[in-house]
């Protein structure tokens, strides 16, 4: 991978993906982000594992915008093997997903998420929500390093 990822996505809905990609490049926010559809492939990037096995773990994401109803593998099971490995704990994680579900809340934060956010059903609405979900980590937001 020639250029280092800041921002990862995974998002199993390719509409919601194109969305989400589309209002992060509108304000110049995800020149270096990578768009996985499910868990595993989410788990394999993050730490360095199948196709993505020459990736250095340590190489600290900006965030990672994980959805939790996804194939394979769930994004909770994903957001608890990344707040569980010593290398990867530190990474900002925003769960970004349709689920209101209070158990779902629930479990995310007790896991560590660093947000949790419910994708707006109306375009305009989530055109914004996202944008200020990528000004707030991409700029604002001051990382460990």
């Amino acid at each position: 991978m020639k250029q280092e990822i800041e921002v990862l996505l995974v998002e199993d809905n390719a509409s919601d993906a194109e969305m989400t990609i589309r209002a992060l490049k509108k304000n110049n926010l995800c020149n270096k982000l990578l768009h996985l559809k499910d868990g595993a492939e989410a788990l394999d990037f993050i730490f360095a594992e199948g196709e993505y096995s020459g990736r250095q773990v340590e190489s600290i994401l900006k965030v990672i915008l994980l959805d939790l109803k996804m194939p394979k593998v769930s994004g909770i099971e994903v957001l608890r093997r990344i707040k569980t490995d010593e290398r990867t704990r530190k990474i900002p994680v925003v769960v970004l997903t349709s689920s209101k579900e209070d158990p779902d809340i629930q479990a995310c934060y007790a896991l560590g998420v660093n947000s949790y956010v419910v994708k707006p059903v109306d375009f305009n609405e989530f055109q914004k929500a996202i944008s200020e979900l990528g000004l707030f980590w991409m700029i604002i937001n001051q990382p460990p390093q």
